[in-house]
């Protein structure tokens, strides 16, 4: 196998923000399977080191604030200035990476911490996924919410759940039901609009309209806050998942942020409407080179990303002051973080996801709070498979699922001392999709892929399609991943890369977290 890793994680030492129960139970969590997982985050900083966060009042559990976006990639980062600031004060993940690039799929590890091949939520819509299959499979009852509800804490949701939560394929459409595990929901279906929704209100449909208050990101941002102020006021720890329909295709902005950011546009990086692309799979491979006006829609869809995020940006600002004037910063994480990448422009592929590129899966993980190390660059490896257990163990909760194939990411976040990391990420994903009704189809030169695995090490990409193609990159002399060198790789390397990737395929719990 390639990387070592621990074969049984050594429970964290102690941090002064966590009582002495919590700890016993964060011990036996990780020897019931929710062990450690390699983590980083990549951001354009630097590394770096300020001081380290100080530890929460003595005796309470953590509150943890969770901002979950979609479709946000790597290079929005910089127009985001309470990201940046979360960054200088808290430690970024460089290698974060999805093990699927398509919102549901995706949503449904962070919820789990399992694969797609073990939620069993490969696409967006039944039979191979969507809410229904979620539900079906009795997902639900295994997540981070009910372990944290079950442990004491107030949990809410607000924004976005999963695709097929809509009761139609209309905008705004909603369900009254509500999952287990959440002592507050706040949810829509269809919001990618942001206007002109219903809101599942605890169980009760609101309307909101198209006024310039109905949009979602403004009104789960006052309830956020609000949220916050009544937990605090309750003396119950508390775990706040934000999760919006931003950046997510029409990319809506707030009305203030409609005209700003007038000459930004997508950035031309060495693979933008990339030259010659005769050595890409046969999926790609005859796609034409972005013309001038294609080039116009890449440029105006960046911007009304950037535009988009602005209102995300400022929720995390109003969150931490909500925070801070509750008492409660010195006991708070806060966690941003993305379901998927995107691009526009590599690889000739005009606007989209679905691909093994690193625009697609490598994402942003930053995360500042009690015993976190201001101003820092975590390289190691982690995944969204991570999210789960690191929740569970940061509330001393335990595990709603034992079989969670990630691993807790509290020893990378509290400095320390972590041996047998996993030195490689595992992605999949079902396709080609041609659902006319899913919000997200490819658009023509965007990028559809046939079914694929895929392995991510240090210092390469290895992609296997169900048709029996490959491609293989070398990043270290190939970061943009120009040219696919699969036919000149050792015949040694190829059978490694490939039983790995089989090992991964059909892995469950600790023979994932063994990988």
């Amino acid at each position: 196998m390639l990387g070592a890793s621990a074969r049984r994680r050594r429970p964290a030492a102690p941090s002064p923000a966590v009582p002495f129960l919590a700890v016993l139970l964060a011990a036996l969590l990780a020897l019931a399977g929710c062990g450690p997982s390699g983590g980083s985050g990549h951001p354009p900083n630097g590394k770096g080191g300020r001081t380290t966060a100080g530890p929460g009042p003595k005796g309470a559990r953590p509150n943890i604030v969770y901002v979950l976006t979609d479709d946000l990639s790597w290079d929005l980062v910089d127009y985001m200035p309470h990201v940046k600031e979360l960054q200088k004060r808290g430690l970024t993940f460089s290698n974060y990476f999805v093990a699927d690039t398509l919102c549901c799929p995706s949503r449904a590890t962070i919820l789990t911490g399992m694969y797609p091949h073990n939620t069993g939520v490969l696409s967006n819509d039944p039979p191979t996924g969507g809410f229904q299959v979620f539900n079906n499979r009795g997902d639900e009852k295994v997540t981070f919410a009910t372990a944290l509800q079950q442990a004491g804490y107030s949990t809410a949701l607000m924004g976005k759940y999963l695709n097929g939560y809509e009761t139609t394929k209309k905008q705004g459409s909603s369900r009254t039901y509500v999952p287990p595990g959440w002592s507050e929901w706040q949810v829509t279906g269809l919001g990618y609009a942001n206007y002109n929704y219903d809101l599942n209100s605890n169980g009760a449909l609101v309307h909101h309209g198209r006024k310039p208050g109905d949009y979602l990101n403004t009104v789960l941002q006052a309830k956020g806050v609000d949220f916050i102020r009544r937990s605090a006021q309750a003396g119950k720890p508390f775990m706040l998942e934000m999760s919006t329909f931003t950046p997510h295709e029409p990319a809506t902005a707030a009305p203030q942020d409609a005209h700003a950011f007038a000459g930004a546009r997508a950035p031309r990086t060495p693979g933008f409407n990339e030259a010659d692309i005769r050595d890409k799979p046969g999926w790609l491979r005859k796609y034409p080179k972005i013309n001038k006006r294609q080039l116009r829609k890449v440029d105006n869809a960046f911007r009304k990303r950037v535009r988009a995020v602005q209102s995300v940006d400022r929720m995390i600002g109003r969150l931490e002051e909500a925070v801070n004037a509750s008492g409660q910063a010195a006991n708070t994480y806060f966690v941003f973080n993305s379901d998927n990448g995107y691009h526009l422009g590599q690889h000739r592929l005009v606007e989209g996801k679905l691909t093994a590129y690193e625009t697609d899966i490598r994402v942003p993980l930053i995360v500042a709070g009690p015993g976190v190390p201001a101003g820092r660059t975590e390289t190691r490896f982690a995944q969204n498979t991570d999210i789960c257990p690191t929740f569970e163990e940061l509330g001393g909760a335990a595990p709603a699922a034992a079989s969670a194939d990630g691993r807790s990411l509290v020893p990378l976040l509290h400095g320390q001392n972590a041996t047998g990391w996993r030195t490689t990420a595992f992605i999949e994903h079902r396709g080609p999709n041609f659902s006319h009704d899913d919000p997200d189809i490819p658009q023509k030169y965007g990028g559809n892929p046939p079914t694929y695995q895929a392995v991510r090490t240090a210092n390469e990409l290895y992609v296997e399609y169900e048709n029996g193609e490959h491609e293989y990159y070398d990043l270290k002399r190939d970061p943009w991943e120009l040219t696919n060198i699969w036919n000149s790789v050792p015949e040694a390397r190829k059978a490694e890369l490939h039983s790995l990737l089989s090992s991964y395929r059909t892995c469950r719990g600790a023979n994932c977290r063994n990988l």
